[in-house]
């Protein structure tokens, strides 16, 4: 994966009013997960930002609130491509990537980010986009290529997370598709339901319609010869 810097600053007032004078003043509020798990009660000091959030089982996970200018975050998100983060604030530096967005029902702007930091031996689950490539059999024979699945779940190290997902789509024929379950790779693992469709050729209009022609063109043609065979047959029983 590229990687991406972004600068943030530990966020230390909460609640709606806090927020909404964040984002006033063009920031966005930001929740960076995947902290140390500690065992609660926690008796250690917690920095500027950091909180602690119950996971169950006694334990919980540092989470820290932090605050990004919406101008750094814009070529993170309006972009197909993904990446790794190098997070810095208060001094330090993390690897993390981008978990989720909330953007506003109406004006669409940014109005959360999550990220998740990531370590070189944990797993991390991340949408990746699909590229297809080459020219289907299918298509050359009147057929129309369709992708269905855009992005893909992906399951993999952050160090092995692919760009994107290429798929060959040579070999498809009119009717067939690609499904997840088709697909294998060595050092990533696909999340959706292997049943789940990716692409397929369909047949068009245009396919069906040249397919009703040539049927009928063929059975044209065997009424001719049947026709042409007929008076033959009339005269060698006259005969």
């Amino acid at each position: 994966m590229k990687t991406f810097q972004l600068n943030a600053e530990p966020r230390t007032e909460l609640g709606k009013k806090a927020t909404k004078a964040i984002r006033k003043d063009n920031k966005i509020p930001v929740v960076l997960n995947g902290g140390t798990i500690v065992t609660l009660p926690y008796s250690g000091t917690l920095k500027e930002g950091e909180k602690i959030v119950e996971i169950g089982n006694g334990k919980g996970m540092v989470t820290t609130d932090l605050v990004v200018k919406a101008a750094d975050v814009r070529k993170l998100i309006y972009t197909p491509d993904i990446f790794v983060i190098d997070l810095t604030y208060d001094g330090v530096t993390v690897k993390a990537v981008l978990k989720d967005i909330q953007f506003h029902p109406v004006t669409d702007n940014i109005l959360h980010i999550d990220f998740l930091q990531v370590t070189e031996g944990k797993p991390v689950t991340m949408l990746v986009p699909v590229r297809l490539e080459g020219h289907p059999e299918g298509v050359k024979a009147g057929g129309r290529l369709s992708l269905t699945i855009k992005k893909l779940k992906v399951n993999a190290l952050y160090t092995d997370m692919p760009d994107r997902i290429t798929i060959n789509v040579d070999k498809v024929q009119l009717g067939q598709s690609i499904k997840v379950g088709d697909l294998h790779f060595d050092k990533f693992e696909l999340m959706n339901s292997k049943e789940a469709v990716i692409c397929g050729v369909q047949l068009t209009r245009a396919a069906i319609s040249d397919d009703a022609t040539a049927e009928g063109g063929e059975a044209a043609e065997g009424g001719e010869a049947a026709a042409d065979a007929a008076p033959a047959d009339a005269k060698e029983s006259k005969e």
